[in-house]
């Protein structure tokens, strides 16, 4: 065997470079990948959400009255979103939750942003009308979509995200009634997938905690997470408008 050259020296050092940089490059590739399918999937998670056409309810800020706009399940896309299925006549549980999601919703976007859009589905198509939806929900976040509709549109959506609700057909608007339904809100992730729920016995703490490790972990995979804009987006585009009726 002959010396160990200086030539012979410098060309194994580059190999064993150029060597170590392609491993720790394909390393980083499969962690990347192995971070991505953690981020948007879950073996065996709940078949929750889903399509749905609802209408959005609001107060117009220039003229005080109520005003409606089409929504479907693809206007939430973008950002992650909280959901949650309630009715304006709950006297103290919905107004807990609905505070909780909120305090959430402050909390997460102090670190990432608003990037989370917080979203109220009435479960009470009867009572709940787009100005008592509206009326209702300006007394909760900025942010806060009301959705309300049919009762088989209100029915769908109620299926596609598992929930539980009471109110039977045909009920009566002017009826003294409290709707028996599921108490959850659901994170759903900017592909529109069910990420975790949040029961009562969940306080805020703990769910900003979670909702801040799934959107971290979402980044961290490479994902991208638009701004929780949707009340802007149908608010704005004309076509989408539905006439409120009086309360």
């Amino acid at each position: 065997m002959g010396p160990f050259s200086v030539p012979s020296a410098l060309l194994f050092l580059l190999t064993g470079g150029g060597l170590l940089y392609y491993f720790q490059s394909e390393k980083k590739k499969v962690e990347a990948r192995r971070l991505a399918e953690k981020a948007s999937a879950k073996v065996g998670r709940p078949r929750i959400g889903g399509p749905f056409e609802l209408v959005a309810a609001s107060i117009d800020p220039k003229t005080g009255t109520p005003s409606g706009a089409k929504v479907t399940h693809e206007d939430l896309q973008g950002a992650f979103s909280l959901v949650y299925f309630g009715f304006t006549n709950c006297p103290d549980i919905c107004p807990e939750e609905l505070d909780k999601m909120g305090t959430v919703v402050d909390a997460v976007s102090k670190e990432f942003g608003p990037v989370v859009q917080p979203v109220f589905v009435s479960c009470d198509p009867a009572r709940d009308t787009l100005a008592a939806t509206a009326k209702y929900v300006a007394d909760f976040h900025p942010l806060l979509l009301g959705l309300t509709g049919t009762y088989d549109a209100v029915k769908n959506a109620c299926k596609a995200y598992r929930v539980y609700f009471s109110t039977p057909p045909g009920a009566d608007p002017s009826g003294d009634y409290l709707v028996d339904h599921s108490i959850f809100f659901y994170l759903m992730d900017p592909e529109g997938r069910f990420v975790e729920a949040f029961g009562r016995s969940v306080g805020p703490e703990e769910t900003t905690e979670k909702v801040k490790a799934f959107i971290k972990q979402w980044k961290d995979a490479g994902n991208d997470i638009r701004k929780a804009d949707a009340k802007v987006k149908i608010f704005t585009d004309p076509a989408r408008r539905v006439e409120a009726e009086a309360s």
